[in-house]
């Protein structure tokens, strides 16, 4: 047996353990491969997908999570949250993604229970452990489930069999939550993380595939992989004005490229030891 359907038979034994779940799905590409790996090992009556529908996350990408799951034959419930609403959020702390995630996966315990379910799995994957991520103690204390990273799999592993398996997503670019954006200490807004997004949306109907567009005051650090950095200088009449429309004053790139949490960068090393200790 190949080694990527091993590790997705294994992936599969592990869920089935776990009982009927409902699996929170953003429609990239971790979540994509933990919902199809639920069905397969569950069958589609002991599952649900539940998606997030915030100000924080891309508006498209609700619209692509609904046709998977209609394709999918897959029961799917949409989960409203104002994450500017949770206390404390607006201040964008250091430990901002654990607020967040309290509050969300809390609401998702919610709609499984409502449904009939005990168990809520999500797609966090072994290659998180790397980063900081202090969300993972919010998903401890509820005791949400991550197969994929109980499993040991990484990015690399999730693309692989995601291939094999015929999965559209199979080599999208990440994603992450627009709040990650900004710089921490600066206050949240639903206008700066609309104009996130509206500046990543110019860039990615450029062609450019992997985009971030960071956020520190009123000047936009764009990150691209290295490779695409010169095209991107290219383009920078046509980018300085379209994000001088949005509001920022002062356009720059960053010349190390694009790469997960680089707000992290700024922590101390107290803090980040935090993020890394909350494993679930």
């Amino acid at each position: 047996m190949p080694q990527w359907n091993e590790q997705y038979q294994a992936l599969c034994r592990a869920i089935a353990a776990l009982g009927p779940a409902a699996v929170a799905f953003s429609g990239g590409v971790d979540s994509t491969l933990l919902l199809r790996a639920a069905v397969d090992a569950l069958g589609k009556d002991r599952v649900i997908a539940v998606t997030v529908r915030s100000e924080a996350v891309q508006r498209r990408e609700a619209e692509t999570a609904a046709d998977f799951c209609a394709a999918m034959g897959v029961r799917h419930f949409v989960a409203e949250f104002t994450m500017l609403d949770v206390p404390g959020i607006r201040d964008n702390p250091p430990d901002r993604c654990y607020l967040c995630k309290r509050a969300l996966f809390s609401r998702m315990r919610q709609i499984a229970g409502e449904q009939g379910f005990q168990t809520v799995l999500e797609g966090s994957n072994l290659d998180d452990d790397a980063d900081y991520r202090p969300g993972r103690k919010a998903l401890a204390e509820l005791g949400i489930r991550s197969p994929l990273r109980e499993a040991g799999l990484g990015k690399a592993e999730i693309r692989a069999i995601s291939k094999h398996l015929g999965l559209p997503v199979w080599d999208k670019p990440a994603l992450a939550c627009l709040a990650t954006r900004i710089a921490y200490g600066e206050r949240l807004t639903e206008e700066k993380l609309r104009a996130v997004e509206q500046a990543e949306a110019f860039l990615l109907e450029r062609g450019f595939r992997q985009v971030r567009v960071r956020v520190h005051g009123r000047l936009a650090r764009i990150e691209v992989p290295t490779d695409a950095i010169k095209r991107l200088l290219e383009l920078g009449e046509e980018t300085a004005a379209c994000f001088r429309a949005l509001g920022f004053v002062h356009v720059c790139v960053d010349l190390e490229g694009y790469r997960t949490g680089s707000m992290n960068e700024t922590l101390p090393p107290e803090v980040l030891a935090q993020g890394h200790s909350n494993t679930n």
